[in-house]
């Protein structure tokens, strides 16, 4: 299958536009600086000698023509006008699902050609969006080389362990486009970014990026950024960029904003469909006592508990809180509600390992385990329940999209691998919560009449098995004699998370079904 790229969509060449008239009047003009080992004393990291001639960007413009350029940008875009330019980071708020990502690798080119720039970095908050950003390069070459006649141009994943490709970046006269985590980068003391390396002639990686004066493109920024610390700012910063475009829907800082396609305006331009959710809630989730423990401790000899009840805060209102208690108290008094009548908390142990509270009830005495509640839902009613819908609206799908010849992923994002699956103490694999509640959903569902059509010829007391699986990040270790691949969570920007989307992207068609008969769920445990 071969894909084709619209080039002519109005709204992206729009926002391409708009970042590349930051620079009318800079003319073409780049650095040339020669890449060298620093001699001892020497004031410069970069030094000038016969070697390796690098390239690297250089902006002419003064700081007023940039702010007459980015006023003019703004007021025919509709925003409001900065004023000063208190930064070098500029603004382009799309929609998701309209396209960002072509839109900012597009404005590489559309940058090239008209003032010569060749040095890119693009930094991503996340393994996944690193090798979405990478796949994107890969499926829209051909597309790119013939809309700019075959201008030269490499990309390429920072990895710390290939710092050669560093050194190249900095040297080649071509488009040089470099995607990295902010994970990678932002770290001084344990990064080889920031260290001499035999690799790049003896530099510091860092400051062969410093020397070419990249231009730093943000997918995402507020997850980049780094929160009230900031250190992927300031990571950002030390690349000593020429500018940063900053790129996403949801933006928390808007530096100097060039453009903006919001979620109303894809709306009504028909870009993007309306988005539905279906949630799941309790009805009368207050109507009874409700008692969760969170944990124990033992302060200075003051032995408590954290528990989470339900408490009259106004009158007939309540709200679900975390209260530190201790042997003796009584709940109705807590938590100023009757139906805690009789409700007193009892021994608290603190013991590592056999941590409990006793709750006295009517009725006789309760032991809560830490995280165990008394009173509340079915354990994993709610999940039962979104599994139960997510199986439906999949189905339903597949009715509707069979005979177009489309087949039907879903996924589900969990909260801890074990749910799904787990080992035993001869290192079998078992099936974890999620796994076993998936397959009871989907036994039902597909003995519904609605869905007769879609199990012809199948057998149903296999079938559940066979339409699930689970991709994690893996580590191998000793399990009852046996060494076993072990799934266990991640952040979603690990090193160990190169290696799950790896596999992804390697084995994602086994997620096809090899019959028209069978429909396919998985369940992952990163946000894709």
């Amino acid at each position: 299958m071969k894909l084709h790229f619209e080039p002519n969509l109005d709204y992206q060449l729009q926002a391409i536009e708009a970042v590349c008239d930051l620079f009318r009047g800079q003319e073409i003009c780049r650095t040339e600086f020669t890449v060298t080992h620093s001699a001892v004393g020497s004031q410069m990291t970069m030094d000038f000698a016969e070697s390796d001639l690098g390239i690297g960007n250089r902006l002419t413009l003064l700081d007023d023509e940039i702010v007459k350029n980015l006023e003019d940008i703004q007021l025919k875009n509709g925003l409001a006008p900065s004023g000063v330019l208190s930064s070098g980071d500029f603004t382009v708020e799309m929609e998701t699902g309209t396209g960002k990502t072509y839109v900012y690798l597009r404005s590489i080119f559309e940058l090239n050609k008209r003032y010569g720039f060749t040095k890119f970095v693009i930094i991503v908050p996340s393994v996944a969006i690193k090798e979405g950003v990478y796949k994107s390069l890969q499926m829209t070459d051909e597309h790119f080389r013939g809309l700019y006649a075959n201008t030269p141009y490499e990309y390429f994943i920072y990895d710390s362990s290939k710092l050669g490709q560093v050194r190249n970046f900095a040297t080649s006269p071509q488009i040089q486009i470099m995607i990295v985590t902010v994970g990678a980068i932002n770290k001084k003391d344990v990064n080889n970014l920031y260290k001499d390396s035999e690799k790049t002639g003896g530099e510091k990686p860092i400051d062969l990026i410093r020397s070419t004066r990249p231009i730093l493109i943000v997918d995402e920024p507020q997850s980049v950024d780094g929160g009230l610390e900031g250190r992927g700012k300031e990571a950002l910063g030390a690349m000593n960029p020429l500018c940063t475009l900053r790129y996403s829907a949801t933006h928390v800082h808007k530096h100097h904003m060039v453009y903006r396609l919001d979620a109303v305006d894809a709306y009504e331009q028909k870009l993007v469909k309306q988005i539905e959710v279906a949630s799941a809630t309790i009805d009368g989730g207050h109507n009874k006592a409700f008692v969760r423990l969170l944990s124990v401790s033992n302060k200075r000899g003051v032995i408590s508990a954290k528990v989470e009840v339900d408490v009259e805060v106004a009158a007939g209102r309540v709200q679900r809180k975390e209260l530190t208690v201790q042997d003796g108290d009584m709940l109705e008094l807590t938590t100023n509600r009757p139906l805690y009548h009789d409700c007193r908390i009892g021994e608290i142990r603190v013991e590592k390992g056999n941590e409990f509270v006793e709750l006295r009830v009517p009725g006789g005495e309760l032991y809560l385990k830490p995280g165990e509640a008394w009173g509340d839902v079915e354990p994993l009613a709610i999940q039962r329940e979104m599994i139960r819908r997510t199986i439906k609206e999949h189905l339903d799908k597949e009715k509707r999209l069979r005979p177009q010849g489309i087949k039907v992923l879903s996924l589900f994002f969990i909260d801890a691998v074990e749910k799904y699956r787990k080992y035993d103490e001869d290192g079998n694999p078992v099936k974890g919560a999620y796994a076993r509640i998936f397959e009871e959903e989907y036994k039902r569902a597909a003995h519904h009449p609605d869905y007769t059509t879609l199990f012809k010829e199948v057998d149903l007391s296999s079938a559940a098995e066979e339409v699930h699986n689970g991709y994690f990040s893996i580590d191998k270790k000793k399990v009852g004699g046996k060494t076993v691949e072990v799934y266990k969570d991640t952040r979603g920007d690990s090193k160990a998370d190169d290696d799950t989307y790896m596999s992804l992207s390697n084995s994602f068609i086994t997620l096809i079904p090899d019959t028209e008969r069978h429909s396919r769920i998985s369940v992952h445990s990163q946000v894709v």
